[in-house]
């Protein structure tokens, strides 16, 4: 069994998800009742992965409020950035949490059903050679909204193109990675290190196995994504006591507001 550490990056403002993430984070938008960065735990819970890092910027005491209920607090680490540091320097700054293991990064601000424990299988023993990590990858229908890969004969990454206006083919990256501790170890002694599909997966083309997501993949940045989210079907949830927070979260204003969007 691989043993993995997990990093879910939950820092973003959510520019387009505006007016909603002027009340709340992004990351915790509910879907189904539930917030999102707990749909996110519970698939990490369900597959072993008990130590998580979840960083924080935008909203951050409302995420930290939310770590800290009893159900988190011995696996999950929230890690504030006082300004952003990007989804590589992220990696790069918490590296210690990381070091000689395999770690799942994932943008929690994606709504994912697939099954996870075959994209970690897949990694393990199947991957093809002398590649660093695996991406998850999916289809879309609004391809220049997304970065989109070209792969060889036995899925390897060839080639890489980010949120471009004549995209080539709709075979998206789904923001969901393994990486292993060769590819964090490269990572700590790069110069600038930022943004991790930018400065990190153009830099490591024929390095990169791929694994496609046949399930739900989405990107809840718009409230209309959000909106379609709320018609998928539930996942199996792992939490089923009601505490303190989460009966202060059924009678927040943000249902009363994703509501009112559904209805304009």
């Amino acid at each position: 069994m691989i043993t993995l550490n997990a990093l879910l990056l939950a820092a973003g403002p959510g520019i387009r998800l505006k007016p909603l993430t002027n009340h709340w984070p992004k990351c915790l938008m509910p879907i189904g009742g539930i917030p999102l960065l707990e749909h996110w735990l519970c698939l990490l819970h369900q597959n072993a992965i008990n130590n998580v890092t979840v960083n924080m910027h935008h909203h951050h005491r409302e995420v930290s409020d939310f770590l800290e209920r009893a159900i988190f607090l011995s696996w999950v680490t929230p890690t504030y950035e006082e300004k952003i540091l990007g989804t590589a320097g992220t990696i790069v700054h918490n590296y210690d949490a990381f070091c000689g293991q395999p770690m799942l990064l994932a943008h929690a601000d994606n709504w994912i059903q697939c099954d996870l424990h075959e994209f970690i299988e897949f990694h393990r023993d199947r991957r093809p050679k002398n590649t660093w990590m695996t991406m998850m990858t999916f289809r879309t229908s609004n391809p220049s909204s997304c970065g989109i890969v070209q792969l060889d004969a036995q899925g390897v990454v060839q080639n890489f193109w980010e949120k471009t206006s004549q995209p080539h083919g709709n075979l998206a990256n789904g923001a969901v990675y393994l990486l292993e501790p060769e590819l964090l170890e490269w990572m700590l002694i790069q110069d600038g290190l930022t943004d991790f599909s930018r400065d990190v997966i153009p830099a490591l083309i024929g390095k990169i196995a791929t694994w496609e997501n046949m399930g739900i993949h989405r990107d809840i940045g718009t409230s209309m994504a959000l909106l379609a989210a709320q018609n998928d079907p539930d996942p199996e949830q792992c939490w089923s006591d009601i505490d303190e927070w989460k009966i202060n979260f059924s009678s927040h204003h943000i249902h009363k507001l994703i509501r009112s969007i559904s209805s304009d």
